[in-house]
C-alpha cells in the first residue's frame, strides 16, 4: 500500500516544486518588468533634472554677463518658474502613461499563467538577467550619486544667486547714494560755475585794463625808439622794459665815479631825448618814475661797490638835472625832479656770457629806465591772470 503511494506523493511535491518555481519566475519577471520601468522613469527625471540644471547654469550666466536689475532677475525667475511648471506637466504627463502601462502589465501578467511551461525554459536565461539586473543596479547607484552631486551644484548655485542677489541690493543702495552725492556735486558744480562767471569776468574787466596798460607801455618803448632814429642816434633800450642802458666804461675811469667827457658827451644826446619823450603831454600823466640805476662787476667788496654804484647813477641824474633846462621848461623840470629817482645795485645782476661767466665789461653799466604809474596794478593783475 505504501509503494504505491509514493509516487503520488512525489509527483504532488513535484507540482508544489514546479508552482512554485513558476510563481517564484513569475514573480521575477514582474520586477524584471517593474524596474525597468522604474529605470525608465528614473532616466526621465534625471533628464529633466538636468535640463532644470543647465536652464539654472544658463539663468546664472544671463546674470553674469547682463548684471540684470533686481526687477529683470524676477522677470527671468518667473519665465524659469513657467518652464519648470511645464516640464512638471510633461511628468505627469508621463505618470499616466506609466498607470497606464501598468494596466498593461497587469493584463500581461495574467498570460504569464498560461506561459508556465516556457518559464521552465527561460530559468537560465533568469540567471543572465539577475546578472544584467545586478549591473544595472550598480548603474543606478553611480547614477544616484552622480544625480546628488548634481543637486549639491543646483545648490551651491542657488546659494550664489542669493550672494549675488544681495550684493545687486547692496549695489542699489550705493547707486542710490552716489547718485545724492552726484546731485550734491552738480549743485556745487552750478555754484562753482556762477562764481566763475562773476570771476571771469572780473578777469576779463582787469585784462581789458592790462591791455590798455601794457600797450600804452608799448607805445612809449616805440616812441623812445623812433625819436633815437630820428636823430640817427643808436642805442641800445631793452624792447620789453624800455631801460636804456649806457656802458659805464664810456662814462668812468675804472673805481671812479666822476664823469669823463665822452660820457658827458653820451649822456648830452640820449638823455635829453629820452626825457623829452617821457614828460611830454602824450606819456607825462602815466609815468611814475624815471630811475637811474648804477651796476658795478664782481670784482672788489660788496659794500664798496654799493657805494661806488650809487655815486655813478647820482652823478649821472647831477648831470641831467645841470642840463635839463636846455630841453625843458620849468613845469617840466619839476616834473623830472618829483620823478627822477637814483639807486646803486652794487655787483648784483651781471651781465653773463653765453657761457655763463660774468661778462665784467658789460656788468659795469648805467641803466636809465621809466616805470608806470599802473605798473604794480600790471603785477597784480598777471598774477590773477596767470592763476585763472
Amino acid at each position: 500500500m505504501s509503494k504505491r503511494k509514493e509516487p503520488s506523493n512525489f509527483n504532488v511535491w513535484r507540482s508544489y516544486s514546479d508552482m512554485m518555481a513558476g510563481l517564484l519566475m513569475l514573480f521575477v519577471l514582474i520586477m524584471c518588468v517593474t524596474l525597468f520601468q522604474a529605470q525608465k522613469n528614473y532616466d526621465e527625471k534625471i533628464a529633466e533634472q538636468e535640463e532644470r540644471i543647465a536652464m539654472q547654469v544658463q539663468y546664472t550666466n544671463e546674470l553674469d554677463e547682463k548684471n540684470l536689475t533686481v526687477e529683470e532677475q524676477q522677470q527671468l525667475l518667473q519665465t524659469q518658474e513657467e518652464r519648470l511648471n511645464a516640464q512638471q506637466k510633461k511628468l505627469d504627463e508621463q505618470t499616466a502613461k506609466l498607470a497606464e502601462q501598468q494596466k498593461q502589465l497587469d493584463e500581461q501578467t495574467a498570460k504569464l499563467a498560461e506561459q508556465q511551461a516556457t518559464l521552465n525554459e527561460q530559468t537560465a536565461k533568469l540567471a543572465e538577467q539577475q546578472a544584467t539586473l545586478h549591473t544595472q543596479e550598480e548603474e543606478l547607484s553611480a547614477q544616484q550619486n552622480a544625480l546628488q552631486e548634481k543637486e549639491d551644484q543646483l545648490a551651491a548655485q542657488s546659494t550664489t544667486l542669493e550672494e549675488q542677489e544681495k550684493q545687486l541690493t547692496d549695489q542699489s543702495t550705493t547707486l542710490k547714494e552716489q547718485e545724492k552725492q552726484l546731485t550734491d556735486q552738480q549743485t556745487q558744480l552750478a555754484e562753482q560755475k556762477s562764481a566763475l562767471d562773476e570771476q571771469t569776468a572780473k578777469v576779463k574787466e582787469k585784462q581789458e585794463q592790462l591791455d590798455k596798460i601794457i600797450g600804452v607801455k608799448a607805445d612809449v618803448i616805440e616812441a623812445l625808439r623812433n625819436e633815437f632814429t630820428s636823430h640817427n642816434i643808436n642805442v641800445d633800450i631793452d624792447a620789453q622794459t624800455g631801460a636804456l642802458l649806457l656802458d659805464a666804461n664810456v662814462m668812468f675811469d675804472r673805481n671812479d665815479s666822476t664823469l669823463l667827457p665822452d660820457g658827458e658827451s653820451v649822456l648830452s644826446e640820449v638823455l635829453p631825448i629820452y626825457c623829452q619823450v617821457l614828460l611830454g603831454e602824450e606819456y607825462r600823466d602815466n609815468v611814475s618814475e624815471i630811475i637811474i640805476d648804477g651796476y658795478t662787476d664782481t670784482d672788489g667788496e660788496y659794500e664798496y661797490n654799493l657805494e661806488l654804484s650809487q655815486k655813478r647813477s647820482l652823478g649821472v641824474a647831477q648831470y641831467l638835472l645841470s642840463i635839463a633846462g636846455q630841453f625843458l621848461n620849468s613845469s617840466e623840470i619839476g616834473l623830472l625832479q618829483e620823478k627822477l629817482t637814483v639807486n646803486g645795485h652794487s655787483m648784483s645782476n651781471p651781465i653773463l656770457n653765453d657761457d655763463g661767466s660774468v661778462n665784467k665789461d658789460a656788468s659795469r653799466r648805467v641803466e636809465v629806465k621809466f616805470r608806470l604809474k599802473d605798473e604794480e596794478m600790471i603785477s597784480e593783475m598777471s598774477k590773477i591772470v596767470s592763476e585763472e
